[in-house]
């Protein structure tokens, strides 16, 4: 593959759409939250489920304490109890004590989501011990009508998350899911979402430990995006030495152009973080003290948002049917932290120079972020300085980088150096790839300077934003 091959990549309208939400959560609830289990076996008493104090906008309101965009739902998990009156089995909420049997979970979180101004998903495990049809045709028949109802009657969806978990159904086959067939049902009820996982918008990082890659490339071999891979690496069973398994180093480059150099078929297919707040997907009481650190949660953050990714993080609801109070506490900080960090942008009136400049494409335009202005160089150029004056010496600890990704991901690596009023300067920070959000984050310097050392291209690189913080 060619450097221009390589930039010829680029993503569709959905993934920009779903990369730009950036940190959003996940709520896995079920029966396991009230049998103390991470998986279900699918014969559970649909009588158990009763969250007596559920609120949904508790969830919400917590969700945006973070800083977060969206929520998604453990619709059903693999236990296969559904948290919706679903018409096509009975081991749903409607057997259960929830409001007498008329509760429907899915309906009010979708409607706070919406009140709340955030994007509602849903996540639907393939994978179903509770269904006498897994292992048969007849099951693929009875997974669409399960998903056309979450398509069809809770609003606009913004992701339909599958995880790749395939074992045996209550008579000891496996299935084989139809895959194609799920995403053509998906693309013509919900053509905006995003299908993440064991699906081709969004890609998995490749672990729940909250691990990222140093160097996070959106341009990809498309044979990563095949959902029988991503299946035969996912947990396959109640694992928890698998949760907390890091991204192997044969997995650690998937797009450099060592790794790209024999591939023939690429596709745009960026990475989610996914992990959760607690050491378990669902609330266990014995946890209420093992709530991630904010150190911790921010590390991941600057890893995954800052490192051309997203955060997919997962708030367990209790048996009350409640976020738990040392999680929104935590939530409460990581939000206020970020808020605080990025609040005033301080490149806002300096004045930006470039060494390297396309007609109609001048830096002043990465002030202001979007990509239909942006900087671009001169074709041929790869190797750029971008030269940030300010009006007088600021003290900056963040810079943040965006490149136009409708034209791919271009940069590989750069250097972050500040120049003081005396003219001295030092390198504060060495990065590689941008893509979508690059956030390099440095020991506090005072600057009357900031020059982004492009050092090296695919081609000639572009700069949707830049910010310093």
């Amino acid at each position: 593959m060619t450097d221009f091959e390589l930039v010829k990549v680029v993503p569709n309208e959905r993934q920009i759409a779903h990369q730009s939400l950036e940190f959003y959560a996940f709520a896995h609830f079920t029966v396991n939250t009230y049998t103390d289990k991470e998986w279900g076996e699918g014969t559970e008493d649909p009588a158990i489920f009763n969250p007596v104090k559920f609120d949904a906008d508790q969830w919400v309101d917590a969700v945006k304490a973070a800083g977060m965009k969206g929520l998604l739902l453990t619709c059903k998990h693999h236990d296969g109890f559904c948290l919706w009156p679903s018409k096509y089995n009975t081991h749903n909420i409607s057997a259960s004590l929830y409001k007498n049997g008329k509760g429907d979970i899915v309906r009010e979180v979708a409607d706070a989501c919406r009140k709340g101004g955030i994007k509602f998903g849903v996540y639907l495990s393939p994978w179903d011990r509770n269904s006498k049809l897994y292992g048969t045709e007849s099951y693929n028949d009875y997974f669409i009508n399960q998903l056309t109802e979450l398509l069809t009657e809770y609003g606009e969806i913004f992701s339909v998350w599958f995880d790749g978990a395939c074992g045996e159904g209550p008579n000891g086959k496996k299935q084989v899911y139809d895959w194609a067939r799920y995403y053509q049902c998906i693309r013509e009820l919900q053509p905006n979402a995003g299908i993440s996982v064991c699906g081709p918008d969004v890609r998995w990082c490749g672990n729940e430990a909250g691990d990222t890659r140093e160097s996070e490339w959106s341009v990809v071999p498309a044979r990563l995006s095949m959902a029988e891979r991503v299946a035969e690496l996912s947990q396959q069973s109640d694992d928890a030495e698998f949760r907390e398994r890091k991204i192997t180093s044969s997995d650690r480059d998937l797009g450099s152009r060592e790794a790209l150099k024999n591939e023939t078929d690429l596709i745009w297919y960026p990475a989610e973080v996914n992990t959760s707040i607690r050491p378990g997907w669902f609330y266990h009481a014995s946890e209420d003290d093992k709530v991630r650190s904010l150190d911790e949660l921010l590390h991941i953050y600057y890893n995954s948002v800052g490192g051309n990714g997203t955060f997919l993080l997962n708030l367990p609801p209790d048996r009350d049917g409640l976020i738990h109070e040392n999680d929104v506490k935590r939530l409460k900080e990581i939000g206020a932290y970020l808020r605080k960090t990025f609040a005033v942008n301080l490149a806002e009136n300096a004045e930006f120079m470039a060494s390297s400049t396309e007609t109609g494409c001048e830096i002043e335009h990465a002030k202001a972020a979007g990509y239909d202005i942006y900087y671009k160089a001169k074709d041929g150029d790869t190797a750029v300085d971008v030269t940030i004056t300010f009006p007088k010496p600021v003290l900056a600890t963040h810079v943040v980088l965006q490149e136009n990704i409708r034209l791919s991901q271009r940069i590989e690596n750069f250097d972050i150096i500040a120049e003081n009023e005396a003219g001295e300067q030092k390198v504060v920070y060495s990065g590689t790839v941008v893509g979508y959000k690059k956030i390099a984050k440095f020991d506090a310097v005072d600057v009357k300077k900031l020059i982004i050392r492009i050092k090296d291209s695919r081609v000639c690189p572009t700069l949707s934003f830049v910010g310093v913080y």
